[in-house]
Order: C-alpha cells, then structure tokens, then sequence
C-alpha cells in the first residue's frame, strides 16, 4: 500500500473510531450539560485529547514506554473528575473510585516498569515507525479508555434527582455482589501477573513458558481477572443506570471482546506458536490447559 493511501486509511478509521466513541458518550451522557454538550461526551473528547498529546510526544521521542502509563493516568483523571463532580460522600461512588484508581495504579505502573526493564513494547516495534499507524494505536487507547470506564462514570455521574448510591435491599445487593467479583478479579489479575513476573527472573527459566501455578489452570488467568474486574464493576453500577444508560454494558462485553479476539490471546497465541510452536510440552500444555477459564480442579501431574 503506498503510503498516501495507507495515511488516508489511518485518519479515515481514526476519525470513524473516534466519532462512534464519541456517539457511544452522547448515548448514555446524563442530562446534564455543559456548554451545550453531553457530559459524557465532554469527558470522552478529554480522554481522546490526553492521548493525542501522548501520541505528540511519544512521536517526537521516538519511544512507546509512556502509552499504557498514559492510558492508566488516563483512568485516574477521569474517574476522580468524575466522582468530584458527581456526589463524593456516596459510599458506593467512593467504593468505585477505589477500585478504578487502585487496578489502573497497579497495573500502569506493572507495565510502564516492564518496558524499562525490557526496553521496548514489542507490540510497537514496527507501528512506531509510522506515524498514522502510530496515531491510530493511540487513538485506540482512547476507546478502550473511554468504554472500559463508561459503566463506572455512569455511578459516578448519576442523572439528576437519580440516587447517588443504591439504595433498597435489591440495588445494595446488586452493588455488593458486583463490587465483590470485581475485586476477586483485581486480586486474581494481581497474582498472576506475580507470578508471571517471578517466572521470568528466575534464570533457569530463560526461554521456556510458564506453566505452573494459576497459569496451570488457565493459559491467560490475568486477562480472566481483567474481565471479571470490569463485569463486576458494571454489575455494582447498574442500580445507577436508567433507560438508554444500560448501553454501558458495552464495558465489559468490550474488554471481553478486546482480550479474546483483538490484542490479547490471540497476539500471544501468535508468538506462543512462534517460540514454542514445535515443543511438544508446550502443544501438550495448549491441548489440556482451558484458555481463559480457569479449572477448578487440580491439574494433572503429567502435564508438563
């Protein structure tokens, strides 16, 4: 593809990625306005603007090591902007805070910290050196942004005379339940990544996959906590949605559909293939471990 055309192609999706996300924000916006514009929307059009400036500086650098710190720094404004502007004595919409602010501090700095270590992202190893395909990854990072959160901000910006918190037996139940598998999925993420961590430094396991552990049971445990993390908080944050709002579902259906069919397992699976791909212990590994849901049931001493 000439590079005319591939730069046309880059802004065309660019725009259409943008302008959908943005329609998706004026779709479950809360009355409320300002200047005229959904408060949804205004708070999507900053996500999108904060990663634009990342892109204008990563480019200018040269590097990929601030994108995901930038996607989690992301996070962190927009929730506390959110809650500040909601209702911050609501014991539910600090609870939400909480929870967002301590997995995207984790989990930025988890992977800002990598990179350094490593010295690069591999998943930008040829996208960095172009422009368009790099602005695209960035703009990206918006949506992802934007929708992951957008059950959160829909609590935490609740419409006019709507509780800030739920209230009632049924909502309260619902919030708990929510919040609760929310958190096994955070404390499930966590381990994982650990002991992923602890795998690689240790020397003798220089070029080998890990298979012990939670990842005995499940082949990505850590993108399984990831889902569970924002299916939870979308449940504790249904009480507060009303009407068209119930579209922020899309949440975690998005993240479900990010991780399993888009960058995640699929990306490793490829690599999984090309470092290991005729290593019978590794095919032995893919044929008896599940992909994403972990086995309950202790794995079989003969796997390798």
């Amino acid at each position: 593809m000439i590079p005319a055309v591939s730069f046309m192609t880059s802004m065309i999706l660019a725009c259409l990625v943008t302008g959908l996300t943005l329609a998706y924000g004026v779709l479950i916006s809360p009355p409320t306005a300002v200047l005229g514009f959904p408060l949804m929307a205004l708070f999507f059009s900053g996500i999108f603007l904060v990663q634009w400036l990342g892109f204008g500086v990563a480019w200018t650098l040269k590097t990929e090591r601030y994108y995901d710190l930038t996607g989690s720094l992301t996070y962190l404004v927009v929730v506390m902007l959110a809650w500040r502007l909601g209702q911050p004595t609501s014991w539910g919409a600090n609870l939400l805070l909480v929870a967002v602010v301590v997995w995207a501090t984790r989990l930025g700095s988890f992977l800002f910290l990598r990179v350094i270590e490593v010295g690069e992202d591999q998943r930008f190893r040829h996208i960095k050196e172009s422009a368009p395909r790099f602005l695209m990854a960035w703009t990206l990072q918006g949506t992802w942004v934007a929708i992951t959160v957008s059950a959160v901000l829909v609590a935490l910006l609740p419409a006019q005379g709507a509780p800030a918190e739920p209230r009632g037996v049924f909502s309260t139940t619902v919030f708990a339940l929510g919040y609760i598998v929310a958190i096994a999925g955070l404390a499930l993420e966590i381990a994982a990544d650990q002991q992923k961590t602890r795998f690689r430094k240790n020397p003798e396991n220089k070029g080998r996959f890990i298979h012990t552990g939670l990842w005995s049971r499940s082949r990505h445990p850590n993108y399984f906590g990831e889902i569970l993390f924002w299916l939870g908080l979308a449940v504790a944050a249904t009480p507060s949605m009303s009407g068209i709002q119930y579209a922020a579902w899309l949440s975690p259906l998005f993240v479900y559909f990010l991780l399993t069919r888009l960058s995640g397992i699929p990306t490793l699976a490829r690599r999984g293939q090309k470092l290991w791909g005729d290593d019978p212990a590794y095919q032995a590994y893919l044929a008896t471990t599940p992909r994403l849901l972990p086995r309950l049931t202790k794995p079989d001493s003969t796997n390798p």
